[in-house]
């Protein structure tokens, strides 16, 4: 009795080697399928723009505005270089959702420091504690040239932050005009951002930060400008 004949094995239909060839890095036309894969589940992982930010603050804060590049974030971020021309547009589009962020923060320190001390100097104080604890987002927020002015989100965020010492100015000078408040909180501001800036670019002696916020209440307290 005779063995049945094997089936045939049945070839690779074009339709199929079509399917196949799909299967790439569509960054990428050349590369291979599992390359694809691979890049795919890097690229779609939680929220991107946040990654984006948090990386582009800490580079800022070690490194300097000057330096970062949107090539090296993305690689730092471990995404496409593409992404963050998608999500900002360019490096000033980065830079203005960085400084738009540091503004919202830095409202939302000194109204936080003024409903719970209700103490105008203790405001100096959070804004130096801010650009310590912030200063990627400190370095950008007061260097115009490097973004976008016009943005909705930062002019919004600014006005936002400003607006949280009309009540502690206000509380501080019952007496005064709209002019001389205008020019105690300019005094104000320019001591205690002063202060932050000597910080933060090393011109202060170890002893002065090892506690940058008792000093920053003796100075405000030895110059009498609350």
């Amino acid at each position: 009795m005779r063995t049945p004949p094997r089936a045939a094995t049945p070839t690779a239909t074009p339709a199929a080697t079509s399917t196949a060839a799909v299967s790439v890095n569509l960054e990428s036309p050349t590369a291979p399928a599992s390359t694809a894969t691979s890049s795919s589940d890097t690229y779609h992982h939680g929220d991107l723009r946040r990654v984006l930010l948090d990386a582009a603050a800490k580079s800022i804060a070690e490194n300097g505005a000057a330096a970062l590049s949107l090539r090296a974030l993305a690689a730092t971020a471990g995404v496409s270089h593409a992404a963050p021309v998608h999500h900002f547009g360019d490096k000033a589009g980065l830079f203005t959702a960085v400084a738009a962020e540091g503004f919202t923060l830095l409202g939302e320190e000194l109204h936080s420091v003024w409903t719970e001390t209700g103490d105008f100097l203790e405001i100096g104080v959070g804004y130096i504690r801010f650009a310590l604890e912030h200063r990627g987002h400190f370095e950008v927020m007061f260097q115009p040239e490097l973004m976008n002015l016009t943005d909705p989100r930062l002019v919004e965020a600014k006005t936002r932050a400003f607006a949280t010492l009309d009540e502690p100015l206000a509380a501080a000078g019952p007496d005064r005009d709209d002019h001389q408040a205008h020019l105690a909180g300019l005094a104000s501001w320019s001591i205690v951002h002063g202060l932050a800036t000597l910080a933060l670019s090393d011109n202060l002696s170890q002893i002065d930060l090892a506690d940058p916020e008792d000093l920053a209440r003796h100075v405000l307290t030895f110059l009498r400008v609350v």
